[in-house]
């Protein structure tokens, strides 16, 4: 069998803002382990932002305030090989250099990965998709502009300490979409240079198809005029 890693990113602000309204709600991810090199981290390294069962009606602001939301910059958390900067264990380097190693690796699982999509462009999104794998979806995909995260109003101070607050994934979603963009473009020029090439095949089928009837023409013209030489002789 061949597996492949495929993924979606979204606009970090949009992503954090949904995030932030699905855990007012009152989703939790205690359910995940956060494994890594084979263990979970401690409550040191990876202290909780809240008490009790949940974070349900927490306020953006306090959501924003909690040093310890894996929210931030979670696209390149999730990407990124953790165990190259150990784990959770912050202490392991310094922060700068932590940063910039799990950018890079986010980035080149990214470029490494057979197919990403972004939530932004549905449409290319599935164009991409069905060429990668030569498979196509029985209904097109939908572009959904009105979201809870378009929902939520925000003032220039708050959406400039979100982009701040997640700047990894900034940089991270302004690579990926270039390098979707590129990779849509290389799909449409060798889709265009295929359907030329068909084309040329084609025409070259019906030119020999023409030049073949038009030579059994002349041959039967030529028949004809004969045979009628005959005849008048």
């Amino acid at each position: 069998r061949n597996f492949y890693y495929i993924t979606i990113l979204r606009d970090p602000v949009s992503r954090y803002l949904s995030e932030w309204r699905h855990v007012q709600r009152g989703a939790t991810w205690k359910a995940s382990l956060h494994v890594c090199d084979g263990r979970s981290p401690t409550t040191e390294e990876l202290p909780s932002c809240y008490t009790g069962d949940d974070w349900s009606g927490c306020s953006l602001k306090e959501f924003m305030d909690c040093p310890y939301n894996l929210a931030n910059n979670r696209q390149v958390r999730m990407l990124s090989d953790l165990s190259l900067v150990g784990c959770y264990n912050l202490s392991v380097m310094p922060e700068e250099q932590r940063n910039k190693v799990l950018l890079d690796s986010a980035k080149e699982n990214l470029k490494r990965m057979a197919f990403f999509g972004l939530t932004e462009f549905q449409r290319k999104t599935q164009y991409l998709f069905e060429k990668t794998f030569n498979m196509n979806f029985i209904a097109p995909f939908t572009q959904y502009n009105s979201t809870r995260a378009s929902s939520v109003e925000i003032d220039e101070q708050t959406q400039k300490h979100i982009e701040t607050l997640n700047f990894l994934d900034m940089e991270l979603y302004d690579y990926a979409k270039d390098l979707f963009l590129q990779r849509y473009q290389y799909m449409r020029q060798k889709e265009h240079q295929e359907a030329r090439r068909k084309r040329q095949e084609q025409r070259k089928i019906l030119k020999a198809k023409q030049a073949h009837n038009k030579e059994q023409s002349d041959d039967n013209s030529t028949t004809d005029y004969i045979g009628n030489v005959e005849r008048w002789r």
